[in-house]
């Protein structure tokens, strides 16, 4: 049975781009820190990185 797509964490640099939710939100300072975050977390978590916008990644496990 596959698993479901889910979204583990999102990481922005605009906090009010990100409602409430049940995946743990990073705030990252600038464009740089939001790659390396979201890339650090990428290989951590085993999961994929996705751009939602230039502020927005999610970390989706498939």
């Amino acid at each position: 049975m596959e698993q479901p797509t889910k979204i583990i964490a999102i990481i922005t640099t605009k906090l009010e781009n990100v409602l409430a939710g049940g995946a743990p939100v990073f705030l990252a300072k600038d464009a740089e820190a939001l790659q390396k975050t979201s890339s650090t977390l990428e290989k951590t978590l085993d999961a994929s990185a996705h751009e939602v916008d230039q502020d927005t990644m999610i970390i989706v496990a498939h």
